[in-house]
């Protein structure tokens, strides 16, 4: 048999899925690990919503839609994105695809040429570089402002050329801090002044505990060259659903389109109408989710920072980013082999010496995870 890909087989796995994969594998031969390596929130997907997909199913909604989406779901997007975000939008400027990471992903093979550069901004979440090589193009990596990982002028030293997009997530996965105005305001002066496109990932926008969410592409004309991904599968509790949407340029989502004709057609038709429903129908379910996951997040920041461990500022999503003395992956390997509690190191962040741990779990887990974690030391 002739070689396989070799772009591919440079690609390492989701170091998130491998570790939360291994956690399962270990469960499954009967030990007793606790899994805080994966970024799903433990809620069911809230009744309303799950009844709008029976109904679809019910009514024959299993057909084919337009690939870029269901029309009401486009409309329904449009118009939280408009209200909510302050974001220009119209329906035709919105591609609803299998997930958050599926977008990022169309953008990437949109937009990407082989001599193009993408300036990622770490900590990064573990599936944007691999994007931007599957497209083809040269991934860039740059360190946010230590301390409060906000952005700051040592980016214009990464920028050239031949750099095309910057890539960000807020509020951020691994870290949990919300990028503020100042930093937004500097993204958008660097991209508008070297011709560079932004894509910001806000698909923990609804989950913020401290400062504000603002989508970069409110700002002044930056609707104009800046491609906001968001989804269901965090505020919604929407994971397994795999439905996500991105807001661009109409030139952008056209790509994006032909992308997706040739790749997944378009979401489950039914899954597209759980989602008009999530976005239409009642909101206290997000904020009661809202208000336990910040109830975990004091806790366990608290016994961290008591522990002796220094974390980032855990000001959004559902993450505590501690600081570790040596090798993260070893300790990761330590904390799951001996303390049987699995998290996610670092380095699969771009950022050694870190270890992410998710407070998506009861209180009564995450108690036993930092007594476990307290233990081995």
């Amino acid at each position: 048999m002739k070689e396989l890909s070799e772009k591919i087989s440079k690609i390492p796995s989701s170091a998130t899925i491998e570790i939360t994969d291994k956690a399962r594998k270990m469960k499954a031969e009967g030990k007793d690990v606790i899994s805080l390596s994966i970024g799903e929130p433990d809620f069911d997907t809230p009744a309303h919503i799950t009844q709008a997909c029976i109904d679809a199913l019910k009514n024959g909604k299993t057909h084919y839609e337009a690939s870029q989406g269901l029309l009401e779901l486009r409309k329904a997007i449009s118009e939280k994105l408009s209200f909510e975000n302050r974001i220009p939008s119209d329906p035709s400027q919105i591609v609803v695809a299998c997930g958050a990471k599926d977008n990022i992903y169309e953008a990437m093979e949109a937009c990407l040429n082989p001599e193009d550069e993408v300036l990622i901004l770490d900590p990064s979440w573990v599936s944007y570089e691999p994007s931007v090589r599957i497209a083809g193009a040269r991934p860039v990596h740059h360190s946010l402002r230590a301390g409060d990982f906000q952005a700051d002028d040592t980016i214009l030293e990464k920028i050239n050329k031949k750099t095309k997009m910057i890539v960000f997530n807020t509020p951020s996965n691994p870290t949990g801090s919300v990028m503020n105005k100042a930093s937004l305001t500097l993204i958008k002066d660097i991209c508008e002044d070297n011709d560079i496109l932004a894509l910001s990932d806000e698909i923990y926008e609804k989950l913020i505990y401290e400062n504000e969410h603002i989508s970069i592409a409110s700002l002044g004309d930056m609707h104009e060259r800046t491609i906001t991904v968001n989804g269901f599968s965090k505020a919604y509790a929407m994971t397994g659903w795999r439905l996500g949407y991105a807001c661009a340029p109409l030139n952008i989502t056209k790509a994006m389109t032909r992308v997706q004709q040739h790749t997944i057609s378009h979401p489950a038709s039914f899954a597209m109408w759980g989602g008009l429903a999530a976005l239409k129908g009642p909101q206290a379910c997000v904020e009661d989710m809202r208000q336990e996951f910040d109830r975990r997040r004091k806790f366990l920041i608290s016994e961290l920072n008591r522990a002796g461990y220094e974390t980032a500022p855990a000001q959004g999503a559902f993450y505590a980013f501690l600081k570790v003395c040596g090798d993260d992956m070893k300790v990761c390997d330590e904390w799951l082999t001996k303390a049987l509690v699995a998290t996610t190191p670092g380095t699969a962040f771009c950022s050694p010496g870190w270890v992410r741990i998710s407070y998506a779990a009861g209180m009564d887990t995450l108690k036993e995870a930092v007594r476990r974690i307290s233990e081995t030391g």
